[in-house]
């Protein structure tokens, strides 16, 4: 058998030129789209990072920490690009210049607010909203973290910053929940008590950073 062509492998899992565009100008509206693990068409999994300003990013199992390969950085800078020859969890080792950092990946989460939640807020008669919205110390697929979820159904993008990601917009853009307007994302690792406020794309391109409503 032929050894794969790694520089097609990478191509082909690099997003459209207009996913990238909107990406890198912080206006995808679904970055669960482009980021993270996704099939590749047989048996393995590429796996897609936007990390603007990081200088290399390897890929580690979960389970033992074993090196399972480097990604490569696109013609995008900051943006990454690895392959598994079988799905399963893992974590990324970022070489920041100013250290490393080693986390699981915010995009190779699932939906995190449950349907039931989503039904009770979209019909008005959700009684614990200090419970479904905000900043929720959790503990997702035995990760600890923090949950983020805000409503802002005019949104174009929302993203969460703070200092562990230099206030960067780009860095955790969030995922809307249709219909209900929430945007949500889990932030492995993160320790309770970090500031934090919200960076909202408008309908009309303002982007203000807004303090979370249910902090």
């Amino acid at each position: 058998m032929n050894a794969p062509d790694k520089a097609g492998t990478r191509h082909r899992a690099i997003p459209a030129a207009v996913d990238l565009d909107a990406l890198i100008r912080a206006e995808h509206r679904d970055p669960f789209s482009i980021l993270g693990p996704h099939g590749d068409g047989g048996s393995g999994q590429y796996v897609c990072a936007y990390l603007p300003a990081a200088l290399s990013v390897r890929l580690l199992a979960r389970d033992d920490g074993r090196e399972l390969g480097e990604m490569e950085m696109s013609e995008v800078p900051g943006f990454f690009v690895g392959h598994l020859e079988h799905p399963q969890p893992y974590l990324l080792k970022i070489n920041w210049a100013g250290g490393e950092q080693i986390t699981e990946d915010p995009y190779s989460f699932g939906p995190l607010l449950g349907e039931m939640d989503l039904y009770l807020f979209a019909e008005g008669n959700h009684r614990d909203l200090s419970s479904c919205l905000g900043a929720q110390v959790t503990s997702v697929d035995g990760v600890d973290g923090v949950r983020f979820a805000v409503w802002a159904p005019n949104a174009r993008r929302v993203s969460v910053v703070g200092s562990f990601n230099s206030w960067d917009g780009r860095r955790h853009p969030m995922r809307m929940r249709h219909p209900t307007g929430v945007w949500e994302i889990f932030v492995p690792r993160l320790q309770p008590g970090e500031v934090y406020k919200y960076e909202i794309l408008g309908a009309h391109g303002i982007l203000p950073l807004k303090s979370d409503p249910m902090a």
